[in-house]
């Protein structure tokens, strides 16, 4: 199991919340994982345990979880002043920088702006602008993509049982309520009044949606991409539908323009679970499991040493093959 801890880290208006997994070592291989659009650094967690050789990074955010009450403006680019204002912090010089949902549209601009402090781009169920159609409000885009995720926002609950029933027939998390998910709902949680409400901003999840499908430091950072990318993308949509957040004629799509861009199923997936249980999250860890390792190997060496990537129930993975999901299984294959 991953040791944890967490800092506090100067950005602008006041201090980024950021929780950290692994070694308390500046040498070993460093993750930056960046969170959805309303969740918190608590997504992480079951990646980070399967990780636990490698420094696993994950702020809460600006308008998210303990970040909640840094002020705007929001935006991909002020996202990615605050990441690279992590590393720096924590004196990292670089590292694999992996993204979910609207944290890959912040990977992608993090390494347009910050080239220097990225080795590689994960793009986990996001990161291509959104496929929405044309002329919908920001509210619309919201609620057509999101849905219940952001109807909480403005909903008082009298407390975190009331939460975690709020949740509970939501068909994402159908037969995935886990030990991770109990948690990450009890820290989305702050309190209000004599409830308690989810931490997220409202006005950082317009901003920020109002971006993704609107705005321009997206697209430019598509544009001007340089950093080696893969984008690992869930079958099965916010609510369990197919499918999924991007259909596969919409992927084809995109890889036709960016040609070096890498795009892999992970099966048995939809937007939540990919990272917040398993097969997903195992399949994940293990692709950052690789890139942890092939990025600090000078060009054609073999590892010397391996980064173990533990999976509960199914024992040791080693990283320094390279992995790739079993379309049958669901399962990362050491190839």
């Amino acid at each position: 199991m991953s040791s944890y801890t967490s800092a506090e880290v100067p950005v602008r208006g006041g201090t980024l919340h950021t929780g950290i997994w692994g070694p308390n070592d500046p040498q070993a291989p460093a993750i930056l994982a960046i969170h959805g659009v309303t969740a918190s650094h608590r997504t992480w967690g079951m990646v980070a345990a399967a990780l636990p050789d490698v420094r696993v990074i994950a702020p809460d955010l600006r308008g998210r979880g303990r970040s909640n009450t840094l002020p705007g403006p929001y935006g991909m680019p002020v996202h990615a002043d605050d990441l690279a204002a992590v590393l720096e912090a924590l004196t990292v010089p670089s590292a694999v920088v992996v993204g979910h949902s609207m944290g890959a549209f912040a990977a992608l601009v993090l390494a347009n702006r910050h080239p220097h402090l990225v080795e590689s781009l994960v793009l986990v169920d996001g990161g291509l602008p959104l496929d929405v159609p044309s002329g919908l409000s920001d509210e619309q885009v919201i609620q057509a993509v999101l849905g219940p995720a952001a109807e909480r926002l403005e909903q008082v609950f009298e407390s975190p049982a009331d939460y975690e029933q709020f949740w509970a027939p939501h068909p994402a998390f159908a037969g995935h309520w886990n030990d991770l998910l109990r948690d990450y709902l009890a820290y989305d949680l702050q309190p209000h009044g004599s409830g308690f409400r989810a931490a997220t901003s409202t006005q950082a999840l317009l901003e920020d949606t109002a971006e993704l499908h609107r705005g321009t430091a997206l697209l430019q950072a598509l544009d001007q991409l340089a950093h080696p990318v893969q984008l690992l993308r869930a079958p099965r949509g916010l609510l369990d539908e197919e499918p999924g957040l991007y259909s596969p004629d919409y992927i084809a799509s995109w890889q036709a323009k960016l040609p070096d861009l890498r795009i892999s199923d992970v099966p048995g997936t939809n937007h939540y679970t990919i990272v917040m249980d398993d097969p997903g999250a195992a399949a994940v860890a293990g692709v950052l499991a690789g890139e942890a390792v092939s990025r600090r190997l000078p060009a054609g060496e073999a590892p010397a040493s391996r980064v173990v990537c533990e999976v509960p129930g199914r024992g040791q993975l080693p990283s320094g093959d390279t992995p790739r999901a079993d379309q049958t299984g669901g399962w990362i294959r050491w190839l």
